[in-house]
């Protein structure tokens, strides 16, 4: 439980601040390995955005852009952060 609120707070930074996406990738598998399934991704999807209209599907949608846009291996790429409006 402490890995899925752990990945939340993450999702809930995205939004307020920004979060670098080396983090959120790394938050984000953690939290693939407690909730395995897409539809319990989604259950918690619809539950975190009724209460806090912050949304984990933008967010890792967000996640992936960044990603595909360069070579996050790349010390320089690394600062790039995830901010979702």
């Amino acid at each position: 439980m402490v890995k899925v609120i752990d990945f939340l707070a993450a999702v809930e930074s995205a939004y307020e601040a920004g979060i670098d996406v080396m983090d959120f990738q790394a938050k984000y598998r953690v939290f693939k390995e407690v909730v395995t399934s897409i539809s319990g991704e989604k259950q918690i999807d619809k539950a975190f955005q009724a209460a806090s209209n912050y949304s984990i599907y933008q967010t890792v949608k967000r996640m992936r852009e960044l990603l595909k846009e360069g070579d996050m291996s790349q010390a320089t790429t690394k600062t790039r952060k995830i901010k979702v409006s």
